[in-house]
């Protein structure tokens, strides 16, 4: 069995790779050609959860185990940290385990890029980036890849972190949330709030939003943002309670939304206006887990990188 650590992940997995094997991920996740189970969870005394995130795609069998602990800023750990184990879709023998805490990082970005290639208009200026942690860096390298943007602002409750990114990254730095949303075209929300941070009244027509934050106390959106124009999901499992589905979403009808796969298809309609508000809320999909995973360990055997181990 392949043993690959994060350093080596990092070095293998290639974004731009990533973006494009996620196009196609969506889809056939969409078409119903992927097998994928809603996510579950163990509960550790209210600090936090592990969750089993098991996937089929492509010929890629895998399964994450990833932990969420919201404090861990506080002992310099990151929040969400995991494991990627793959198995022969022929024989179900373990080929390998990888990090899949820079995965997690890496795809969660390379996610939103996708939907920001195909929801966001053309013509954007401004990119809004709430957070300044691990995805807020992740969203900067990955949306920026497939729209051009003369300014990127930098938002976060920890204004330190916010300036370290925004130096980091040729960025600058808005006072507020509301600062940064206001006359933003892309705004990426990527904290780990359990109150929204993002109001509906400080979006300009036509823009496009996306939203990764899932903390177990509450939404990280407001509902009059979700409900204002076309909403996208990576799947409707998203409109399950938590930790399988978004605080978001509850109560809402799953029909509402499309697919993102749906709308990469054509069987749903997009973007339709220069002034429609659209909405990606993202809870993080198996089948990004599964191209991220496949991409990786193909090129460690091309390269011969990861350590050989026997159970």
């Amino acid at each position: 069995m392949l043993v690959l650590t994060q350093a080596e992940v990092r070095r293998l997995l290639d974004l731009d790779l990533l973006i494009d094997s996620l196009e196609r991920a969506f889809v056939e996740l969409s078409a119903g050609r992927a097998s994928v189970p809603p996510r579950t969870a163990a509960l550790a005394q209210g600090r936090g959860l592990l969750g089993a995130m098991p996937g089929y795609l492509d010929g890629v069998l895998e399964t994450k185990l990833v932990s969420v602990f919201a404090d861990n800023h506080a002992v310099g750990l990151p929040t969400h940290q995991a494991l990627i184990a793959l198995f022969d879709d022929q024989t179900g023998s373990p080929l390998a385990v990888m990090d899949g805490t820079a995965i997690t990082a890496v795809r969660t970005g390379a996610a939103s890029a996708v939907a920001t290639r195909a929801l966001a208009r053309e013509d954007v200026h401004v990119l809004a980036v709430l957070g300044a942690g691990v995805q807020g860096r992740s969203h900067v390298d990955a949306v920026t890849r497939v729209r051009d943007f003369s300014e990127i602002r930098i938002a976060s409750r920890t204004r330190e972190q916010a300036e370290a990114l925004a130096e980091e990254l040729g960025a600058v730095v808005s006072a507020s949330f509301e600062e940064a949303v206001r006359d933003a075209d892309v705004v990426c929300a990527c904290t780990d709030a359990g109150e929204p941070v993002l109001r509906r009244e400080w979006l300009t027509g036509g823009a496009h939003v996306t939203s990764v934050g899932a903390s177990g106390e509450g939404p990280e959106l407001d509902r009059a943002t979700v409900q204002a124009g076309l909403l996208v999901v990576e799947s409707r499992v998203a409109f399950e309670p938590y930790p399988a589905g978004a605080h978001e979403l509850q109560g809402l009808d799953p029909e509402a939304a499309a697919e993102l796969g749906e709308v990469l298809a054509g069987t749903r309609d997009g973007r339709t206006s220069p002034k429609q508000i659209t909405v990606y809320k993202s809870m993080g999909h198996a089948v990004e887990d599964a191209s991220a995973a496949g991409l990786v360990y193909s090129r460690a055997l091309e390269l011969g990188v990861g350590t050989e181990v026997e159970l």
